[in-house]
């Protein structure tokens, strides 16, 4: 950093020489882009793995039908109240989604369909979706 005097006609000139200060950021900046690479930074990351072929999910939407008359269908095949879960269990076994829908008739309590949607949730099912006749007439 220098100052320029100047001369008797103009008087002192105080400006600062930024040319040096330049130099050493220069310096600094090719010194932290040398070494920032070397530094280890971030949390251990757990790729996803390829699935095994055993595991892929079966072709299919699982629908569980619930009658006034208190039966039950799981994709047209009766199925007995006490028999539910273990059936959904043995469906879900080898799918990687877990999703399925509730679709009950028109003379069936809210209490019913609320019980089935308690087993499948206690089987493994994540989401449970609701079918209604107005929504399978939108198709």
């Amino acid at each position: 950093m220098g100052i320029s005097l100047g001369g008797s006609k103009f008087g002192p000139v105080s400006e600062i020489n930024v040319v040096p200060l330049i130099d050493i950021l220069l310096v600094l900046l090719v010194i932290f882009m040398a070494v920032r690479p070397q530094i280890a930074y971030g949390l251990p990351a757990d790729l996803p793995q390829q699935a095994i072929s055993e595991a892929l999910p079966a072709p299919g939407v699982v629908v569980v039908e619930v009658f006034g008359d208190g039966a039950l269908r799981i994709n047209q095949d009766p199925v007995e109240w006490q028999d539910l879960q273990a059936r959904l269990r043995e469906i879900f076994k080898m799918r990687a989604s877990r999703v399925a829908f509730v679709r009950g008739d028109s003379a069936t309590e809210f209490g019913a369909v609320a019980r089935a949607i308690d087993v499948m949730r206690g089987s493994g099912i994540t989401t449970v979706g609701l079918m209604t006749p107005e929504l399978e007439n939108v198709r």
